[in-house]
Formats: C-alpha cells, structure tokens, sequence
C-alpha cells in the first residue's frame, strides 16, 4: 500500500459532450457509423460491403490515434450482421476505452507538457 499522504487531489477538466467523449474527437465520416454509449463505447460502421466497412474502421483509427497521440485502446471487435429489409448487412463494432474517446490522454499529456514549460 502506498501513503496516502502522496495522494493527489488534482481534478483533470475534459471538455465533453452530452455522450460522453472529446467534443473535438474525430468521428467516423459516413453518416451509418458512429461512436455509441457505454459501458464499452463501440464505435460502428455499418455498410452493406465488409472491406468498405473494415476501411472505414481502419481510416478512423488512424485518424484517432493521431489526435490521441498514441494507439486507441481497442477492447475487442465485434462483427454481425442486420438481414432486416433497409438496413446495412454488416455491423462492425470496434469497442473501445472510454477514456481514450473522451481525450483522457492528451489533456494528461498537455497538462504535462504545460507544467514542465513544453
């Protein structure tokens, strides 16, 4: 156990939205994706062609780990499908950490970066 007097009490502000996660963090393009709610955060992509749908994932991830500044943390992977007349065939989810899509990261990094004067 470690003494309790070193415990910290600073609170970390993080600019959220009503769902959650970073105001500024970039959401997947086509309007059939998008992050959802917890307790894992998945992020879908849906589309009626899997390698479109795998890109698309593929694209954010990229893209979010470049506004993170480090690889998202990926819990799992989920794929299914929808056969209901209208809808998307494939479902890709990508569950990810909640803290990572809320930009826990990088205003710890930046409050770091702000204290040492970088």
């Amino acid at each position: 156990m470690g003494d309790s007097s070193t415990v910290s009490e600073e609170t970390i502000q993080l600019d959220l939205n009503e769902t959650g996660v970073a105001v500024d963090l970039p959401l997947p393009t086509n309007n059939r994706d998008g992050v959802q709610g917890v307790p894992y955060r998945p992020v879908e992509f849906r589309d009626d062609d899997l390698p479109t749908a795998l890109e698309r994932a593929a694209a954010w991830l990229r893209q979010t780990q470049e506004w993170l500044g480090e690889p998202v943390d990926v819990i799992a992977v989920h794929l299914d499908y929808d056969d209901t007349k209208g809808n998307p065939y494939y479902d890709l989810k990508l569950l990810c950490n909640d803290e990572d899509l809320a930009g826990v990261p990088r205003v710890i990094r930046d409050k770091e970066g702000a204290a040492t004067g970088q």
